[in-house]
């Protein structure tokens, strides 16, 4: 199967999953926050800080473990992948008992000394947090069989396992709205259980379908390769850790001198900013094994291309998405929650406006993972991470508004973060700074420009209504659309695009034949 089929295919099993799962998520914070009231929603967005330390520490692992995986089947060592698999299993195991020690003693600490929680919500927080401990000792333990799955580009499972997860997240909402008893307590424990079964069942398929997926660490241990892997995820892990301080560690800031009112704006901007980058994460989550394998076979220029191409349309992609949302943020907002937030339309608009930015050169920490060679590159990104917890804390010292928090964020994590991206990887895997800013960053800012400017066209003329929300996504479509064809794409990837849709167009007649 060609690299262009594969991706096309695994791409489809995500669009899927994820209309699925971004419909049943929304409704289920609605069901949530509503059920909970902002301000218990706002005591688990700051408790539940462990839920977004799980996003960077999954990530880190199991983009540390899945390149080593993907790399060993570009190489096509098979022997090799089972002791990748071994070795990572103790791994997991060892830092989810750790992590569970670590996570309870600083609970100790972040409930008498930092949060701002009142004194009779103070039991209900110690609850969900010691649920969300439990929950972070069974999803760090599933790492493996996540990168299991993505390096053999198996994204018709993970798309299935991932509704599943959504639906049990959804019932665990319903439970929580008839529930009698404290409504906190009972989402914070039911939650719990989602990690324990969703790796109960990755677990029974990877054994069952990959042959790699045998325990057996005393046959197919290796000291070298253990050390090295140790090392790499070490490394990825600390520049991991510092992004969950980060994450976390802006919203304790926030807690402490504006309260959990507006830790509930900010979760709010939190779950439109992640439900709306799954658009872009889709394709990403797709090219990063083909990434790893390219680089394992020593195709750097097909590597390098892949990169930059899926920079492009991923930004491409979330644009169409996010660009009407941030122009019709507070009338989204008003029909999606009975109830908004103080701060929430601009919140929500700033992190937007960061998604975007740091867009322009994520996958570039793919290809100097997918290198290696990433120990320098990991002090100095680590660095960076923590700045903005420091500038934030600041600002709100002297007294400036609440909205410098993002300010901090975009201008560290967003501009000066994504130039350190483009410089490693052009230091490391050759990526040539004039090809990048023709390549990508060029069309990308003529794109956003072209649909912003014609999207705000609708609000001269028309009042805050339904019908002008759907006026300014058609235009802003239209616009994506006419200048991406006429403007943005080079001749090649057109000629990719007629290509690909004629393949799809055939599938779709032989199949409606068959059908007959």
């Amino acid at each position: 199967m060609s690299v262009a089929h594969r991706v096309i295919k695994n791409t489809g099993f995500l669009y899927a999953k994820m209309g699925i799962t971004m419909f049943i998520s929304l409704y289920t914070t609605r069901l949530v926050l509503n059920s909970l009231g902002a301000e218990d929603f706002g005591i688990f967005n700051i408790v539940g800080g462990a839920i977004a330390m799980l996003g960077f520490l999954n990530a880190a692992m199991g983009g540390a473990t899945q390149r080593y995986m993907s790399y060993a089947e570009g190489e096509g060592n098979k022997e090799k992948l089972k002791k990748i698999f071994n070795i990572s299993t103790v791994f997991h195991f060892l830092t989810a008992l750790l992590l569970g020690f670590i996570l309870i003693v600083a609970g100790c600490f972040f409930f008498n000394k930092i949060l701002n929680i009142d004194a009779e919500r103070s039991y209900a927080a110690k609850v969900v947090y010691c649920s969300l401990i439990t929950s972070t000792v069974f999803t760090v333990m599933t790492v493996p069989y996540d990168a299991i799955l993505n390096a053999h580009e198996n994204m018709r499972y993970y798309s299935v396992v991932g509704v599943i997860e959504s639906l049990m997240r959804l019932a665990v909402a319903f439970a929580v709205v008839y529930s009698r008893e404290d409504k906190l307590i009972v989402y914070g424990i039911l939650m719990s259980f989602v990690p324990f079964i969703t790796m109960i069942i990755m677990r029974v398929y990877c054994h069952r379908r990959y042959e790699e997926c045998t325990i057996a660490p005393r046959l197919y241990w290796d000291k070298q390769l253990s050390r090295e892997m140790v090392r790499y995820a070490s490394w990825s892990l600390f520049r991991a850790s510092t992004g969950m301080l980060s994450q976390y560690g802006l919203s304790i800031v926030l807690n402490s001198f504006y309260g959990t009112l507006l830790n509930a704006a900010q979760g709010i901007a939190n779950q439109i900013s992640g439900q709306l980058a799954v658009f872009s994460t889709t394709m990403m989550k797709v090219l990063t094994p083909i990434i790893n394998k390219e680089e394992g076979t020593g195709n750097r220029r097909v590597m390098i291309n892949t990169v930059m191409i899926g920079t492009k349309f991923s930004f491409f992609i979330l644009s169409v998405f996010i660009i009407p949302f941030i122009i019709e943020t507070p009338y989204i907002l008003k029909i999606w929650l009975k109830k908004v937030p103080e701060w929430a339309v601009l919140f929500t608009r700033l992190q937007l406006l960061r998604s975007m930015i740091e867009q322009l050169s994520i996958l570039m920490e793919n290809a100097i993972a997918a290198k290696g060679n990433i120990k320098e590159f990991t002090i100095i990104k680590s660095v960076l991470n923590i700045l903005p917890v420091i500038l934030t804390y600041c600002c709100f010292y002297f007294g400036y508004s609440p909205y410098f928090l993002y300010l901090n964020w975009i201008t560290i994590g967003g501009i000066i973060g994504g130039g350190l991206l483009l410089y490693f990887t052009h230091k490391e895997c050759g990526l040539l700074y004039s090809e990048y800013f023709i390549k990508v960053f060029n069309p990308c800012i003529k794109l956003l420009l072209i649909m912003f400017i014609c999207g705000l066209f609708p609000l001269l003329f028309m009042p805050i209504s339904f019908f002008r929300l759907l006026t300014v996504c058609f235009i802003t479509i239209m616009a994506f659309v006419i200048s991406l064809y006429i403007f943005l794409l080079t001749n090649q990837e057109k000629i990719i695009i007629r290509t690909l849709l004629s393949k799809i167009l055939k599938t779709t007649q032989i199949k409606a034949k068959l059908s007959v």
